[in-house]
């Protein structure tokens, strides 16, 4: 494949944003390089228009727990690089979730859902997530090649998003395809434009109407459209923020474990040392999770805007200026994470990985993750001696959501 815009000596110029970086693999040479020689790079050209990159562990925890500073709201632009996705078209408001919104707007919208995985309610779902693990793994072929991505990280998450919804069952699917068209930009291959993005989008709400319809009246539902349509913060939400809300739970649900728990197979076809270590030492079990989410850093950045001037790492930043926090790079920052390249399943830090955020945004949703991430892998460990990929993995062609479309492997029992 082309390597767009890759440039060996002028920092200048260096556009790690770009996502034929992130289809390829490309990216993660530019990345060390940023550490070592501009931290906090400046880049005044891309398809986003200029953007600061930051991309070491404490600048990053600097920017992300600074919401006074450094805001995440959709009227400067969210949290993706691609502004279009909070823009809407025509005389549409904003899409809007919590996520998108400064305090005091924040936090009531966030409490409304964030019940449903406090950790005494984990206990609701753990039997379930087993039950459906257990029973898709039983189901796959032993010894010839099938795609982990559709048939095992895809299946789980999805039927995971739809037990959180209450979801038909049946149209699960149209899940995952809300998702990836809320990370995916026009001309990626989904949709070719903004519109067709948005209309997408739209019949995402209207699915959505219908059950807060048949939902906001009757009480005890432990679902998160229950709970937006009956708490008395987000009843009355406009439907671009009903529609932000949806999508950002959507999004959350779905791509974080969902390559995660491709990026495990991964992580161990690497670096299988680690997996030979985990089947001598399963203490190393509680440590598995935190290593492979740090490694694999499912969602590569977060992107803020300045609404006011300041300096970081040296640099002088303006009020207005577009600044990503590079997750991705911070788990590799070598200050905090010793050979962050490798995957170390006894490393000591490995739960300070910034792959679930910091600050008032952190992701609400990370025990869940946790939960899905380590019954997976007791359950491969109690089945097969390893899972080996037999061909090179197809990368999602974005620099937002890090993960894979597809990874072809094979079952040795």
């Amino acid at each position: 494949m082309a390597q767009a815009h890759v440039v060996d000596d002028d920092l200048s110029t260096l556009n790690v944003a770009d996502a034929e970086h992130w289809e390829a693999g490309t990216y993660a040479p530019l990345f060390d390089r940023l550490r070592a020689e501009d931290p906090v790079h400046y880049c005044a050209d891309s398809a986003y228009g200029p953007y600061w990159s930051v991309t070491k562990y404490d600048d990053i925890m600097a920017v992300d727990t600074n919401h006074q500073i450094f805001s995440s709201a959709s009227k400067y632009g969210g949290i993706m690089m691609d502004d279009d996705i909070v823009a809407g078209t025509g005389e549409q408001a904003p899409i809007e979730s919590f996520i998108t919104t400064d305090p005091p707007r924040h936090g009531p919208q966030r409490k409304a859902v964030n019940g449903i995985v406090n950790r005494p309610n984990l206990q609701h779902f753990e039997k379930v997530i087993r039950e459906r693990t257990a029973s898709i793994l039983d189901g796959l072929p032993i010894g010839e090649e099938f795609d982990w991505v559709p048939s095992v990280s895809i299946e789980l998450t999805t039927m995971m998003l739809a037990t959180l919804f209450d979801f038909p069952f049946k149209d699960r699917h149209k899940l995952t395809w809300w998702s990836d068209l809320t990370t995916t930009e026009p001309g990626m291959g989904l949709v070719e434009t903004q519109e067709e993005r948005m209309a997408g989008l739209l019949e995402c709400l209207d699915y959505f109407n219908e059950l807060w319809k048949q939902r906001e009246n009757k009480d005890g539902g432990f679902d998160l459209v229950s709970m937006l349509s009956q708490s008395p913060d987000t009843k009355d939400m406009e439907p671009m923020n009903y529609l932000g809300n949806l999508l950002l739970l959507i999004v959350g649900g779905n791509d974080t474990t969902r390559n995660s728990m491709s990026g495990g197979v991964w992580a161990f076809h690497n670096f299988p040392e680690q997996l030979d270590k985990l089947k001598a030492e399963p203490s190393l079990m509680s440590n598995l999770n935190s290593e492979i989410i740090r490694w694999q850093t499912p969602l590569s950045h977060m992107r803020r805007t300045a609404v006011a001037d300041i300096e970081l790492g040296g640099k002088q930043i303006k009020s207005g200026d577009k600044v990503v926090m590079w997750y991705y790079s911070g788990n590799r920052d070598e200050d905090k994470f010793i050979d962050g390249h490798q995957v170390d399943l006894a490393r000591p830090n490995a739960n300070a990985h910034m792959s679930f955020g910091f600050g008032i945004h952190r992701c609400m949703g990370l025990r869940l993750a946790d939960l899905q991430l380590k019954i997976i892998w007791e359950e491969i460990l109690k089945r097969w001696d390893r899972i080996e990929v037999v061909g090179e993995p197809k990368r999602v062609k974005s620099n937002f959501v890090h993960g894979f479309t597809s990874l072809p492997v094979k079952i040795h029992a």
